[in-house]
């Protein structure tokens, strides 16, 4: 059995191990090390059981980093939503998408098309969720907003640094995209968005209006085609257009305080009537 380790060498390793940016490894190594002097492990078999726990811990932060930044529904996943309820939406085929192998690297989008209350933003969070899992960078917003802070980067002579700061997401997520007013300033920034990460970066929209009407969206008929021919391009489309599971949850309530089966967990703040994200 090989000595214990001294203080002095205790606390030049714990320096070392602060320069090198080790955390995981400097609150494990005691402990790893007093096992591999216990059970004679090798110097090569301790190296690697310290290496892999700094590997796994980094890639904890990275996730909890990566979702606390994607700013995703709470309890949307693709478990728990109601394919049933919503049968022109293969599970398969959205199984296929949380992978993001082929479409996210191409930069294809995906477009959520249907009336409110169809269950658009719980896939789309969902799929946002299931892509951070799987190591892609996402951001999830509502348009309004988004287009908010564009708007403001333009008076600030930053738009360009703005939207180019965007490329650091895999994938955009704009929720409510139809709710963009019908006004020059707003949809020209949100067009120069969807120029801007064409064929480069992926989009994923999800509107209660269908291309068609998105005269209503964007006011100059040029840029209402432009817009859509750029997010088409390379894109898969669902038509959402089932009833409101709100509606469908009044009709057959059994009680006061008693709804029906939701697609989504009834206890987050996105199932209750009123919030944005049941508005689609």
């Amino acid at each position: 059995m090989s000595k214990p380790t001294s203080k002095a060498d205790a606390g030049r390793l714990m320096l070392m191990l602060n320069a090198l940016r080790l955390p995981a490894t400097k609150a494990i190594w005691q402990t790893f090390a007093e096992r591999a002097d216990t059970e004679g492990w090798p110097a090569a078999r301790f190296l690697s059981a310290l290496i892999e726990n700094e590997i796994a811990e980094r890639e904890q932060r990275r996730l909890a980093r990566h979702l606390n930044e994607a700013h995703l529904l709470a309890g949307k996943t693709i478990a728990n939503f109601d394919f049933a309820a919503v049968p022109m939406v293969s599970k398969a085929q959205i199984n296929a998408l949380a992978e993001g192998d082929a479409w996210i690297d191409n930069g294809d989008n995906v477009l959520l098309f249907g009336p409110p209350g169809g269950g658009k933003s719980h896939l789309a969070s969902a799929l946002g969720l299931a892509l951070v899992e799987r190591g892609w960078r996402v951001l999830m917003t509502r348009t309004t907003d988004l287009v908010q802070r564009l708007q403001t980067a333009r008076r600030d002579l930053g738009l360009e640094a703005a939207i180019a700061k965007l490329d650091k997401y895999h994938l955009v997520i704009l929720d409510d995209l139809a709710y963009v007013s019908r006004d020059q300033a707003e949809t020209s920034v949100l067009f120069e968005l969807i120029s801007a990460r064409y064929e480069r970066r992926s989009l994923l929209v999800t509107a209660n209006k269908s291309i068609g009407d998105w005269s209503e969206v964007f006011p100059d008929p040029a840029m209402t085609v432009a817009a859509a021919d750029r997010l088409v391009h390379h894109s898969t489309i669902f038509e959402m257009n089932v009833e409101s599971y709100r509606r469908r949850a009044a009709s057959t309530r059994k009680g006061p305080g008693r709804p029906a089966t939701r697609a989504t967990p009834k206890n987050t703040p996105d199932n209750q009537a009123g919030t944005q994200s049941d508005a689609v």
